[in-house]
C-alpha cells in the first residue's frame, strides 16, 4: 500500500512541475510580445528575466524526470 501512496505522490509532482513549467513558458512569451514595443533599457530587464525563467523551466524538467522515475 505504501509503494501506491509513493506512486500517487510521485505523479502529482508530475503534474504539479509540467504546471509551473507551462507557467513560465506562457510568462516567457507574454514578455516576448511586450519587448517588442519597449526600449533597450527595459529590453535588458526583460532579458535578465527571460534567463530566470529558463532556469526555473530546466529545474522543473528535471525535477519532473526525477519523479517520473520514482513511479
Amino acid at each position: 500500500m505504501e509503494n501506491g501512496i509513493e506512486s500517487i505522490k510521485n505523479a502529482a509532482n508530475v503534474v504539479g512541475e509540467l504546471v509551473r513549467d507551462t507557467t513560465d513558458f506562457t510568462r516567457h512569451e507574454e514578455r516576448h510580445e511586450e519587448d517588442e514595443e519597449i526600449g533597450i533599457g527595459s529590453r535588458a530587464s526583460a532579458a535578465k528575466d527571460a534567463l530566470g525563467d529558463k532556469a526555473k523551466e530546466r529545474k522543473h524538467k528535471k525535477e519532473e524526470k526525477g519523479h517520473k522515475q520514482a513511479i
